[in-house]
């Protein structure tokens, strides 16, 4: 009797364990796993240059915009001398052509000047000289003149006119010759835009010549990776150093289709590593995916691997530096309004 009674109690127990078991498993907060992982930057060189220095190693921190590599930047050193030499001789021209046009510009003012005064005697002449013929040919009608005085009159005429003729047609030319200051005009803009182009090639050079030293971004970063080292060929492209920042990192996790309407980005979660159970810090979705993909293999348990997840970022909000790239732990879900929890004494 007693062996009897003893069967159902054991399958009693047994049914409350397993019931109770099930009960917290359902009321245990809903989590994703996921890793640590953080926004790696590659600095890369711009130019062509043999690597001269390089003050930074893996795993060294590296201030925000401090130089981690210098380039040996001679050629471009020598091409930028060269460029100034050449804008030095362009202002000399410049120099030179605007002095010959101001020359130019004030003697062709002096000439024209004067060929208007010969034009306007030689005028003069011509307009007394033609009243002259005239009243010589009244005296010669009424014979108070000879025919000979007459023929001297009309000569003296004539020749007041051909001066007249030869004085306007100086003047023309003269007054030509402004196409001359014209094209050494046109000469001194072209020297103008050769000096401006000189220039902006002066600038660019200026420009790439600041890339042969290389900088960090405006952030205090940790050295990574260490691609090349003094004394190699950097081209342009050529991976210099991998940094990380120390502050900006995530854990990255796949969520079920049947679980992506549960999250939204700005959604607050705690996360929790499994190197330190217990003890969790706030984080928040920062990044979902707008289209699924196969679930990757590193999710655990084989219904997770049914179907296809979404992959989602949860950026860590606290204590930023004990969360190691690599790292395993879990992303827990936290109602609205709720505070995150951590274990006690950790704050």
């Amino acid at each position: 009797m007693p062996r009897r009674i003893a069967v159902p109690v054991l399958v009693l127990i047994a049914a409350v364990v397993g019931t109770v078991w099930y009960l917290r498993r359902e009321q245990r907060p809903p989590f994703f796993t996921g890793f640590v992982e953080g926004e790696e930057r590659i600095i890369r060189s711009e130019v062509s240059g043999r690597v001269v220095e390089m003050p930074y190693g893996e795993g060294d921190r590296v201030p925000a915009n401090a130089v981690v590599a210098v380039l040996d930047d001679r050629d471009m050193q020598a091409r930028i001398r060269s460029k100034e030499e050449e804008l030095a001789v362009l202002d000399a021209d410049l120099r030179t052509q605007a002095e010959r046009i101001t020359l130019v510009e004030s003697t062709w003012q002096r000439d024209v000047s004067a060929r208007e005064a010969d034009v306007r005697q030689a005028q003069s002449a011509a307009g007394v000289a033609a009243r002259t013929l005239t009243r010589e040919q009244e005296l010669v009608t009424t014979g108070a003149s000879t025919a000979q005085l007459l023929d001297d009159t009309r000569a003296r005429a004539d020749q007041a006119r051909s001066a007249l003729d030869r004085a306007r047609e100086l003047l023309a030319r003269t007054r030509a010759e402004e196409r001359t200051i014209d094209v050494a005009r046109h000469e001194r803009a072209a020297l103008q835009q050769r000096r401006d182009l000189a220039l902006a090639q002066l600038a660019e050079l200026k420009v790439t010549l600041s890339k042969y030293v290389i900088h960090t971004p405006p952030a205090d970063t940790v050295v990574q990776t260490q691609f090349i080292w003094p004394g190699e060929l950097a081209q342009p492209g050529t991976a210099i150093l991998a940094v990380l920042d120390p502050r900006d990192k995530y854990v990255q996790i796949y969520v079920p289709v049947a679980d992506v309407a549960r999250l939204h980005v700005g959604q607050r979660v705690a996360i929790e590593l499994d190197s330190q159970p217990g003890r969790r810090v706030p984080g928040e979705i920062s990044f979902i995916a707008d289209q699924a993909n196969f679930t990757p293999e590193k999710i655990e348990t084989r219904s997770d691997r049914m179907g296809q997840v979404y992959r989602a970022k949860v950026r860590i909000l606290e204590q930023v530096e004990r969360f190691q790239p690599g790292t395993e732990g879990n992303v827990y879900l936290v109602p609205d309004g709720e505070r995150v929890p951590t274990a006690p004494g950790t704050g």
